[in-house]
């Protein structure tokens, strides 16, 4: 068994990492505190929001937040601040051990393995349980608001607010889906739309389109009953209203559906907005199957070969619609939506994939229909609820298929007993029950199927497979053994690539990098394209260390990376042809890591210029784990700093030199600025730059312990120089996410354990998400005392 696994054994050892009774750990705690920190963190100048007069060093668990606070600042080297008295290194060291002994001692000896109230699907986890159960793609956030984030996920518990508006999106998600599964041959006409980013270029091949097509768009659709669809394609139109790109004549629109041409739509250049259909071209009837279809709509390409243009780079894109309609230039038209319609025409339903995951038995006469409907409705609501269904559910469901069948037969009963399942609080919420008989404060070992729930939502961020249900149902998961041979197995698993899309796209910040729009005209080679290629490379080299089990800290070093022509020719990696992506070494020390992503250094960035503000607080909260303070009302935003002198334009460092001058704001800017500036060759795209406004870059700077840096590497170099800081911090972040709820100070003496115990294996990945796994705050779980009966328990009474 993994040392990582073990952690929790460990910890729970009072012989711990040496540990001694807490009353003899720090003799000289308090004289330390009392000398260094007082000064500044007491009741009057509180420093920091923190007073440490109150706090007992030598009994530190009766402050834990206190003490963790304690503990985070000094292990990173932050405190005491380099210009006030410091101890010396041996003082400061046995001090900062002996706290962090006399904490996890006692956290040892009074284990809390936490609590969090119910959790519900979220958008992602949504799409993917019913992809698992019904082999059907739905996007949730045509149904679902958008999720509160909290602690940097959106699948933390007790923010997940329950309103009537979200569980009218659940049930009309449930109607839909059901729909969509098992068909509809009465379906009424509906249209959907697809929308084509202003950023995508219009000169590329998209994709899942026909070979011989550029641009537009290609979706998969699912469609409710064979029948008749139009296809209606609009047009971008530039500042007049009329097209944009009307300078290319002979423009056409393929429309075809799984690869096959059903309809080609020549462009007319001098439609305008004034037209009866506006900017839309569409398609006659076209007669479509039920079920997933591919569907492409692209301009037919009439050339190949380099284009000679030097602003194509901005309007292929629609970075600048302003240029559009001009003469002389070469533009292209630009698709803006896909709006496929219909049913206007049903002639029944095929055979879909999620019809053959629905009827797994079909009656051949009436008095089957009952029994089948019962195999259905028993198996689909086992899957569905993560656990087998009770008879009361079962009943229950069944109800609504009687009812049903009996005005409208046997595929719209069934269909009427999906819907109500995926509007049960079973399916739509993760429910973990308490034992009967446990009172508040008790602590119990989590039933076998929430746990093979918890274990696949964090690995898989999906329901239970079956394999992982039939453990379950063995009440085999219990076993310590058992459950790492289940997580190494899930960890192979290619559906494992949910840590990179799910856990490491939020801990980055990923998912904001769609909202970032660098200016056209300062970054004219930028495009959509380039964005996800950017995002990829990130999500790519997680993931790699996942499957590889690579080190943690390759995040950070690692001298290769994942690209393909287009953002390799924006880093300037020669020899890189074609979109695939492949594994390219890094020769340029700068560039090692995720401090030399173009997605971080873009996502950290203003469209106009790079943030040093953004990139050090970025490295601080994403990266240390120490989140720097607001800045204090009424002081004026950096944009509103002069960005001219004497006629000429500041560098980024200038206007920030200028910022900091205002003494409410160089407390705080003296730790985050020359993070953020150590990173200033890189441009706001993330190419290598030498110069700005015709200046070189100065990058030199010192962090907040003194340490010179006047790179990206040097920047690297310190942040490894102290790694239990960014392994305790990546921990953190792994538990908050695989818990569903906030980690606590009560839960750091385990993330300490599990990146010790890490250390000892050589900081693989797996040996910190099995350390999770194995931990008692993941396999365990405490009765709150909730007022009124409301919570988890009040939940579960009331169900």
């Amino acid at each position: 068994m993994s040392t990582g696994f073990m952690a929790f054994l460990v910890l729970a050892s009072p012989s711990w990492g040496n540990a001694v009774p807490a009353d003899t750990v720090t003799s000289s705690a308090s004289t330390v505190i009392e000398d260094y920190c007082v000064r500044c963190h007491n009741d009057r100048r509180l420093r920091g929001n923190l007073s440490l007069m109150g706090f007992d060093a030598d009994r530190p668990w009766e402050s834990p937040e206190v003490a963790e606070k304690v503990i985070h600042k000094l292990r990173a080297g932050m405190m005491p601040p380099r210009d006030e008295p410091r101890p010396d290194d041996a003082t400061l060291t046995a001090f900062l051990d002996g706290l962090e002994r006399s904490v996890d001692t006692w956290a040892a000896a009074n284990p809390n393995p936490g609590w969090r109230t119910f959790q519900r699907l979220n958008r992602a986890e949504y799409e993917r349980a019913i992809r698992d159960l019904l082999d059907l793609d739905v996007e949730a956030s045509a149904f679902l608001p958008n999720e509160t984030i909290s602690d940097n996920f959106d699948n933390i518990a007790d923010v997940q607010q329950l309103s009537v508006t979200l569980m009218e999106g659940y049930m009309r998600a449930a109607a839909h889906v059901s729909r969509m599964a098992v068909g509809d041959p009465d379906a009424s006409v509906s249209e959907t739309t697809y929308k084509v980013p202003k950023t995508a270029s219009q000169m590329e091949h998209v994709p899942g389109a026909p070979m011989g097509t550029r641009g537009g768009v290609s979706v998969v659709h699912t469609f409710p009953a064979d029948g008749e669809y139009r296809f209606k394609l609009d047009l971008h139109p530039g500042p007049t209203g009329f097209l944009y790109g009307m300078t290319m004549p002979g423009e056409v629109l393929e429309v075809s559906v799984n690869g096959e041409r059903v309809a080609a739509l020549e462009i007319d250049r001098w439609m305008s907005e004034s037209d009866p259909l506006g900017m839309v071209i569409q398609t006659d009837p076209v007669f479509v199957k039920a079920g997933p279809q591919r569907i492409s709509a692209a301009f037919i390409q009439q050339f190949e070969g380099p284009v000679d243009d030097l602003v194509t780079p901005v309007d292929f894109t629609l970075a600048d619609a302003m240029i559009g309609g001009a003469y002389g230039v070469t533009t292209a038209p630009h698709l803006r939506d896909l709006v496929i319609g219909g049913p206007y025409v049903t002639t029944g339903v095929s055979d879909t994939p999620s019809r053959e995951r629905v009827f797994s038995c079909y009656p051949a006469s009436a008095p089957e229909e009952r029994a089948c409907a019962e195999e259905i409705v028993t198996r689909l609501a086992s899957r569905a609820y993560r656990r087998p269904v009770r008879p009361d559910e079962l009943e229950d469901l069944l109800g609504f298929y009687d009812e049903e069948t009996a005005e409208s037969g046997f595929e719209i009963g069934v269909r009427t007993a999906l819907q109500a399942l995926l509007t049960s609080p079973h399916f739509i919420f993760r429910i973990e029950q308490a034992p009967a008989d446990a009172a508040a404060g008790d602590t119990y070992r989590l039933d076998d199927y929430d746990l093979a729930s918890r274990l696949a939502f964090f690995l898989w961020a999906s329901p239970p497979d079956d394999h992982l249900m039939e453990v379950a149902r063995a009440q085999d998961l219990g076993d310590p053994a058992v459950l790492e041979a289940e997580a190494r197995r899930m960890l192979a698993d290619p559906r494992s690539g949910a840590l990179a899309t799910r856990f490491a796209s939020q801990w980055l910040r990923l998912q904001d990098l769609e909202k970032i729009h660098p200016d056209a005209q300062l970054n004219p080679y930028w495009d959509h394209t380039l964005t996800e290629a950017m995002e990829r490379e990130t999500l790519m080299l997680f993931q790699h260390l996942v499957r590889e089990d690579g080190s943690v800290f390759e995040i950070l070093d690692a001298d290769y990376t994942f690209v393909n022509e287009r953002l390799a020719r924006h880093y300037g990696i020669p020899g890189v042809t074609g979109r695939e992506f492949r594994r390219v070494a890094v020769n340029n020390e700068q560039r090692r890591g995720i401090l030399g992503h173009g997605s971080v250094l873009t996502l950290t960035s203003h469209p106009d210029r790079t943030s040093p503000v953004l990139r050090g607080k970025w490295v601080m909260e994403v990266l240390l784990g120490s989140p720097p303070p607001p800045p204090p009302p009424n002081v004026p935003d950096l944009d509103a700093t002069d960005g001219v002198d004497s006629g000429r334009e500041l560098t980024t460092r200038e206007r920030m030199e200028q910022h900091r001058s205002n003494p409410a704001c160089l407390s705080c800017h003296r730790v985050i600025d020359p993070i953020g500036l150590a990173l200033d060759n890189f441009d706001g795209t993330g190419a290598w730059r030498i110069k700005e406004n015709s200046a070189l870059v100065d990058a030199a700077g010192e962090l907040w312990d003194g340490t010179p840096i006047t790179s990206p590497s040097d920047l690297r170099n310190a942040i490894l120089r102290k790694p239990s800081v960014f392994a305790r911090t990546f921990t953190r972040n792994l538990m908050a996410y695989a818990l569903g709820r906030r980690v606590e100070a009560y839960d750091m003496p385990t993330v300490r354990a599990i990146e010790r115990a890490a250390a000892e294996e050589g900081n693989r990945m797996s040996s910190f998400i099995l350390g999770v796994v194995g931990s008692p705050a993941f396999r365990m779980s405490r009765v709150e005392a909730v007022a009124d009966g409301e919570g988890m328990e009040g939940m579960q009474e009331r169900e």
